[in-house]
């Protein structure tokens, strides 16, 4: 009788769907980071963030290639600590975040890439444009319960785009040659997430 019981949980087992062995996690705001880097006036990098991020992550346990990620972020909340700058970059010059608020990436496919290393691609959407990049991920860590049994998860990831794939064209020609902004954009994501 044992072994009908032992024989018929293994085939339920081995039956279910592969969300069976997920868990799904939310990025928590408050210990995450998005930022980014550009060049400026072909000399130095310029720095700024998001200060208003979230979204969702969804771990596969016994195959992580099939975890899901789906991250939003405010362009509203662009900070270069500078009023002014961070003013212009909202404006219709750059993000237009009045016309789109929201910036968004979903994976499309998670593939192995070394050890607690995976590089994940998906559809960026950003000031209406959508295009597919890879992000490069190192983790996610091992699980961690905080003080308050909230059991927690990070990963590190980057990018680079180039913004006039997205429309954000705009520049100034500079005396000495070339421009004011540079093309390439380096983003990283340091995510805290939190079991659901």
């Amino acid at each position: 009788m044992k072994r009908t019981i032992a024989a018929v949980a293994t085939v339920v087992t081995l039956s279910l769907p592969s969300f069976a062995f997920a868990s799904t996690w939310s990025i928590d705001p408050e210990h995450s980071n998005i930022g980014f880097k550009v060049r400026h006036m072909m000399v130095s990098n310029v720095k700024g963030s998001f200060e208003k991020a979230g979204g969702t992550v969804e771990i596969n346990d016994k195959d992580i290639t099939k975890s899901k990620v789906e991250v939003n972020i405010d362009t509203n909340s662009v900070n270069t600590n500078i009023a002014k700058r961070d003013a212009h970059l909202r404006g219709p010059d750059f993000f237009d975040a009045a016309k789109y608020p929201t910036m968004t990436f979903v994976s499309k496919k998670v593939a192995k890439a070394g050890k607690d290393r995976l590089k994940v691609t998906g559809d960026l959407t950003l000031h209406g444009v959508t295009k597919q990049v890879v992000l490069d991920v190192e983790g996610p860590s091992k699980e961690s319960k905080d003080p308050w049994g909230n059991i927690r998860k990070g990963a590190t990831a980057s990018t680079k785009i180039s913004r006039k794939d997205f429309g954000l064209v705009y520049n100034a020609a500079l005396e000495t040659g070339g421009v004011a902004v540079g093309d390439e954009v380096a983003i990283t994501l340091e995510i805290e997430m939190i079991r659901k």
